[in-house]
């Protein structure tokens, strides 16, 4: 892979050049999860291909719990921004309300405080953590029994 990662590279240390005030590093992909898990406080941003990428976020999204729990955003020029659940859609699960719909649910809270309604966001934030904290409603890949649609449930109750 370090030959194919040449073109990658090449970009990388030219931006690099043209902007002398950014820190810039490259570390391997073996490296770079051992810190992440260690000391993730070292990166500030992270810019990689997208294998890298999604072996990064897994191996994040297992600190934290699972794909499950794990939101992202991405946000472009103009703060043009994409808020979506890391795990994709889960087809091998797909219409059989096992789904834990957190990450969504999370996704929604980012682009929330990315739109400036952050009391909003703190609401939803605040009624999915206290769905997680409950046994009784927290979803199957967090130890619990309950469903997509009974955590959901409870969520909108807590609001």
């Amino acid at each position: 892979m370090r030959m194919s990662d040449g073109l990658f590279l090449e970009c990388c240390r030219s931006a690099a050049e043209k902007y002398g005030d950014v820190k810039y590093e490259e570390l391997f992909m073996d490296t770079t999860c051992l810190t992440m898990v260690q000391d993730p406080t070292q990166f500030d941003v992270l810019v990689m291909p997208n294998l890298y990428g999604d072996i990064l976020s897994d191996l994040c999204a297992g600190l934290v719990g699972g794909l499950g729990v794990t939101p992202s955003g991405n946000i472009g020029r103009d703060g043009v921004a994409i808020f979506e659940a890391v795990h994709g859609t889960a087809p091998d699960i797909a219409g059989r309300d096992l789904a834990n719909p957190t990450a969504l649910l999370l996704s929604g809270v980012m682009m929330l405080r990315h739109m400036g309604l952050t009391t909003h966001a703190d609401q939803i934030e605040k009624a999915t953590m206290k769905t997680i904290a409950n046994k009784q409603t927290r979803t199957k890949d967090l130890g619990g029994e309950a469903s997509c649609s009974r955590f959901t449930e409870a969520v909108c109750s807590e609001l």
